[in-house]
């Protein structure tokens, strides 16, 4: 990590090799993490659950996760911690070794509760190291970031289909040797961030493009209720592909669990593609626009997913996981600039949330597929992404012509 040091403090350019580290991070913590999701079947099996058990794994991870990461995020926007990226990766190794060597569904959860927290420590910082680092291009920072997350996620049932499910449930404590190196590449991140925040650019670079937004406390207020209501109608219907979408093609399709978990793969590399596209575009069209689209515009493929065969429920799956994804590197921004200034805070809020919704569509739906079945809660879920109307009310904060707002332009050219 020493060319990551030598980048200069007070520039404030892109500094692509820390936005290159922490989405590497973020792949290798959220890989680990998948694998719990892609676990299901064989823990299924194991200890003879039912789906709201499975889904109650699901929530412990991701209520802990959301319950402690806006927390993180308020502390850490006020006294920042560079290391406490390495330090939060520790919980999830500690979680993975439970994992492999839980003998009971107590143990499973607490092994769930332990990589929980570890995400919650990991990203509020981290967010605020791609703001740090993004030179100014929020949007693409905020989707180099998460597109590390992503990917990770994607990987997931692939490693369990050639690893895990193959070598039985132990296997995963070799993943332990993913979180050593995940800590290392984190601590020369956590050096990075300590060289900033001596040097007399760090406030600046946490605050460029962030002045106010001249609304009304109640419009922000109102704004941030709308962004979390998308968010809601996104990680709930992602909830329903992430855990169930394996039983669903399995039940539908009678496809092996092996087969299920590539066709999980497709959907999850489909929504670390669409990262990739959400941040960017945002950055030259404007945020508003890029959410319209994402929540909205992929109600129609959702609607129509439980109605066709396993070919075009592949394709579908692969355009829904695409247009979805493009929407939350376009919130965390757009959310961002409502609250300037409260990096942490914000990036702790909609990740916790959204961790908090996943957790709790995971157990709602587990509960609803044991009595109406698999197939009913596909229906129901297809109809959520037309909550994106209420994109409608939220205010337009682009003046420039680079998705910038004109109130915010004047802060990054003095920051420069």
């Amino acid at each position: 990590m020493a060319a990551v040091l030598a980048t200069g403090a007070g520039k404030q350019e892109t500094t692509y090799r820390i936005l290159g580290a922490i989405s590497l991070s973020h792949f290798l913590n959220d890989m680990m993490q998948s694998l719990i999701l892609a676990m299901y079947p064989l823990i299924k099996g194991d200890f003879h659950l039912n789906f709201a058990q499975i889904g109650l794994i699901t929530f412990t991870f991701q209520a802990t996760a959301s319950l402690l990461q806006p927390l993180v995020g308020m502390y850490t926007d006020r006294h920042p911690k560079p290391y406490s990226l390495a330090c939060g990766m520790c919980c999830t190794l500690f979680g993975l070794l439970m994992l492999a060597t839980a003998s009971s569904f107590g143990g499973l959860l607490c092994a769930a509760a332990f990589v929980g927290s570890g995400s919650s420590i990991f990203h509020p910082e981290s967010s605020r190291v791609a703001r740090m680092a993004s030179g100014g291009k929020f949007g693409l920072a905020q989707s180099i970031f998460q597109v590390g997350g992503n990917a990770g996620t994607a990987l997931g049932p692939l490693l369990t289909a050639w690893i895990v499910l193959p070598n039985g449930r132990g296997s995963v404590g070799w993943f332990s040797l993913v979180a050593l190196l995940a800590m290392a590449v984190l601590w020369g991140v956590g050096r990075w961030y300590a060289h900033q925040q001596r040097s007399g650019a760090f406030k600046a670079k946490l605050r460029q493009g962030g002045a106010e937004s001249g609304l009304p406390r109640g419009r922000v207020a109102a704004s941030i209720g709308i962004l979390l209501t998308l968010v809601f109608s996104k990680y709930f219907y992602l909830a329903s592909l992430s855990s169930y979408f394996t039983f669903y093609l399995m039940h539908k399709f009678a496809l092996s669990v092996q087969a299920a978990q590539i066709h999980l793969f497709i959907f999850l590399f489909a929504v670390a593609l669409g990262t990739v596209i959400g941040g960017p575009i945002g950055d030259r069209i404007g945020r508003k626009r890029v959410i319209w689209v994402s929540i909205l515009g992929v109600a129609p493929f959702t609607l129509l997913m439980p109605h066709v065969g396993l070919t075009a429920t592949t394709i579908l799956s692969f355009v829904i996981g695409l247009i979805l994804a493009s929407a939350f590197s376009a919130i965390i921004v757009y959310a961002q600039e409502l609250l300037p200034g409260r990096v942490g805070m914000v990036a702790g809020l909609f990740f916790g949330f959204s961790f908090g919704m996943g957790a709790v569509g995971a157990a709602l739906l587990g509960k609803l597929a044991d009595v109406q079945g698999i197939d009913f809660v596909y229906n129901i879920c297809g109809f959520l992404p037309l909550l994106g109307l209420l994109t409608a009310f939220l205010p337009d904060l682009r003046r420039g012509s680079k998705g910038v707002s004109a109130q915010a332009e004047p802060a990054i050219a003095g920051a420069k």
